[in-house]
């Protein structure tokens, strides 16, 4: 059975996380990714996190179910060839582009638009203005760092939260311009920074409204939610839990499963805390919180899963890897999301699929991501239509390799 996006083919010249983040999403998806790199490597392939022996797990990660194919950027020809892979042949499903990287000479846009006119170049830049960031500096001016932890030193994330949303805007971008192009004929430049997906996430969620309308600077919230009653419990083993009530009946339903829904009548009665909606439970959170804490102290993990088991309690462990990986069946092979995928160079282990679920088009065959050149030869006879021996001639120049030797 087709996948939902077999038929599209997509060149990528890319580094880092976003914009492979966006061609690996895509062809989970069933289109045809080719990741085109420079025949010296990549600057990204040997990133951390690695195997002990220092495979890039996040270059695995990364770009699952691609093509590869290398070629000498540094000569012209190279370029040209390149340039004829990112346009592809008139009249089929290819010249789409995906970049965070700058193309020059014929790899340019206007190249590449006078080579293809109904070309889809896709472009992630860092700022607007096309300087250079990052998503950690990103995320440093963007004010999130100091409302993360106690509030004595800003803390920036430890996921790269920027480079994951941009790369889906990404694919957002990239499939609404090829729906485009199929309605008009009509291909186009797009562009997305990096700054702009961390500015355009914190407006769409009123963190800018509320610090250009509200003289109080929001405090720093630890694991509390803001808003809302949501804290953490430490447990008698040691172990620690998060707790969400954002709604009444979460909220009812948290005090019935400990036992503290009397209690918490009082609360309210002796102090007028107004705990029968979001807000005020937010502002009497700290009261609420003196209130479940004997419970939680009293029973271990085992216990806290065994009492909310059933009940509608919104609740979840604090894990780390290693006891996400042996104690959740989320994150098992019990999840459909997941299969045992063989990565040549570091070997079986649990990988995801595509996180969508599509009803019509079941999840392929996982796939691995490729040695860099695995695919040139292929590559070249399939989208360029060279023969053996036209083949033959770019790898004896040069121009042109296939998996290089370890």
């Amino acid at each position: 059975m087709d996948a939902v996006l077999d038929g599209l083919r997509v060149a990528e010249v890319s580094a880092f996380v976003a914009a492979p983040l966006c061609g690996m999403t895509l062809a989970q998806m069933g289109a045809d990714v080719i990741q085109i790199s420079p025949i010296s490597g990549r600057m990204d392939e040997d990133r951390w996190p690695q195997t002990k022996e220092g495979r890039s797990l996040y270059w695995a990660g990364l770009n699952k179910g691609k093509r590869s194919i290398r070629v000498d950027l540094s000569r012209p020809e190279g370029r040209e060839l390149c340039a004829a892979l990112m346009a592809g042949t008139p009249g089929d499903d290819g010249g789409v582009v995906l970049t965070n990287l700058p193309l020059k000479g014929p790899m340019a846009a206007k190249a590449l638009r006078e080579r293809r006119p109904d070309l889809i170049l896709m472009r992630l830049l860092g700022n607007p203005d096309g300087t250079p960031a990052i998503d950690y500096t990103v995320n440093s001016a963007g004010g999130l760092p100091f409302i993360t932890g106690d509030g004595e030193t800003p803390y920036n994330h430890a996921v790269p939260v920027w480079d994951v949303v941009a790369g889906l805007y990404l694919v957002n971008g990239l499939l609404a311009a090829d729906r485009y192009r199929q309605r008009t004929g009509k291909g186009q430049d797009i562009t997305l920074s990096l700054a702009d997906a961390m500015l355009a996430t914190l407006g769409n969620l009123g963190f800018l409204a509320e610090a250009e309308l509200n003289a109080t600077p929001r405090p720093p919230s630890g694991n509390q939610i803001y808003g809302a009653f949501g804290c953490d419990f430490l447990l008698k083993d040691g172990r620690r839990v998060m707790i969400a009530a954002i709604t009444e009946k979460q909220f009812d339903v948290l005090c019935k499963a400990t036992g503290t829904a009397e209690a918490m009548a009082a609360l309210k009665r002796d102090t007028g805390a107004e705990i029968d909606d979001e807000i005020g439970r937010y502002r009497a959170r700290e009261a609420i919180s003196q209130v479940l804490r004997p419970w939680f102290a009293e029973r271990n993990l085992k216990e806290v899963e065994a009492a909310f088991a059933g009940t509608g309690v919104i609740w979840g462990p604090f894990q780390t890897f290693q006891q996400l990986l042996k104690e959740d069946p989320r994150c098992s092979l019990h999840n459909p999301l997941f299969a045992r995928l063989d990565q040549p160079g570091i070997g079986p282990h649990l990988a995801p699929h595509g996180p969508i679920a599509f009803g019509a088009t079941p999840r392929e065959d996982l796939a691995p991501a490729p040695a860099l050149g695995e695919h040139s030869e292929a590559i070249l006879a399939d989208v360029l239509g060279l023969s053996s021996g036209e083949i033959g001639k770019l790898f004896d120049t040069g121009l042109v390799a296939g998996i290089a030797k370890t």
